[in-house]
């Protein structure tokens, strides 16, 4: 009785934490909407100052003559490095902008709704998402990323906010894996890394994820898919990421996802995706 009593009570903090989740998955893009206002403005406005740049080079140049030599060399150095400030700037508003305009694609998307998606651009998307949640997390936290985008793949009909949430689950647990490895190991020379890979394989797309951390043992492969199975401490995970995982792969996009393990040594999950909707 008592052994179903802490089993019943488990379910409950973990449909909570689930319930939570989903909250937060609103919040996230209520707050990208908000975000990407003012972003814009910092994007324009370093544009306009780049402009502002030019007309001053303008100017500085068109009266060089009356303007001493040191004076001159010193203006043109404090342009440059402005220049390149403004360049950053643009640069990082940029990419930050994707970021949101993928939150708000991918949360907007009707449920089971196929869209015709740049995948490597999802990947790469969550892929830093995740590395990013997982440092803001764990204090100290780094690993290297080794990412292979094939070029000139083609746009892929996939149901983006459920594929977004497969990779997530897999990158998340790819940089547990190393993680804790890292935690755990006396060896100093250990370099916690996670690979991903998009190419394309006949009829397929094909997204790996490989990570050189604490690897699966033979008990933990069988029960991978077991609802609310975790090897996680309590409060780092639910037991649902694997199985829901599974299921938007093999059941939403009609695909497959494999993978190999050998404890203490590595992992890498293999997800296959036809290019032409079954």
């Amino acid at each position: 009785m008592a052994e179903n009593t802490d089993q019943l009570q488990e379910l409950r903090d973990q449909l909570r934490q689930q319930e939570k989740l989903a909250s937060l998955g609103t919040l996230s893009a209520g707050i990208a909407h908000e975000i990407q206002n003012p972003l814009n403005f910092v994007i324009n406005f370093s544009k306009m100052s780049g402009k502002l740049l030019d007309d001053l080079v303008d100017v500085v140049s068109d009266n060089e003559e009356s303007i001493p030599e040191d004076d001159r060399e010193e203006i043109e150095d404090i342009v440059a490095d402005l220049k390149e400030n403004m360049q950053k700037i643009s640069e990082h508003g940029e990419r930050a902008i994707s970021i949101i305009q993928g939150i708000l694609l991918y949360s907007r998307g009707k449920e089971g709704e196929f869209i015709p998606t740049d995948t490597a651009k999802l990947v790469k998307e969550y892929v830093w998402l995740s590395y990013h949640a997982m440092r803001a997390n764990n204090k100290g936290f780094n690993a290297r990323i080794v990412e292979n985008y094939a070029e000139g793949l083609p746009m892929v009909e996939v149901i983006p906010q459920d594929l977004s949430r497969a990779i997530l689950n897999l990158m998340n647990n790819a940089f547990y894996a190393v993680w804790d490895k890292k935690c755990t190991l006396d060896d100093t020379s250990y370099e916690p890394t996670v690979e991903i890979g998009v190419s394309s394989e006949g009829e397929d797309l094909v997204i790996s994820i490989r990570d050189n951390g604490k690897g699966m043992t033979e008990e933990v492969q069988k029960r991978l898919y077991e609802n609310f199975f975790t090897t996680k401490p309590a409060g780092k995970g639910t037991g649902l990421g694997m199985g829901i995982t599974r299921d938007i792969v093999e059941n939403k996009h009609h695909g497959s996802l494999t993978f190999e393990s050998v404890s203490e040594e590595y992992t890498c999950f293999t997800i296959k995706i036809p290019f032409k909707k079954k």
